[in-house]
């Protein structure tokens, strides 16, 4: 009886290739399914109130260089985007 390894060979590649494959599409659908139910259940804050919060705390602070140089960094990348 003779066998032939190139077609063992190729067997073995289909089988692992279409294992990992299979893998990693349940994958894909699981973590979609995980990142429904979490944004579902809690739900992420409004950026608006994230941004001007973050940055009322840095006036009390007297952290103004630092509000500054945010502000001019902020103003220089919409400048260099048009």
């Amino acid at each position: 009886m003779e066998v032939n390894l190139i077609v063992e060979t190729l067997k073995f590649l289909v089988l692992g290739m279409s294992t990992v494959f299979m893998f990693l599409a349940l994958m894909v659908v699981v973590l979609e399914l995980q990142a429904k139910i979490i944004m579902k259940y809690f739900p992420p804050p409004k950026e608006n109130s994230l941004v001007s919060n973050s940055t009322q705390e840095l006036f009390q602070k007297g952290n103004f260089s630092v509000v500054a140089a945010i502000a001019a960094s902020i103003r220089s990348y919409k400048k260099k985007s048009k």
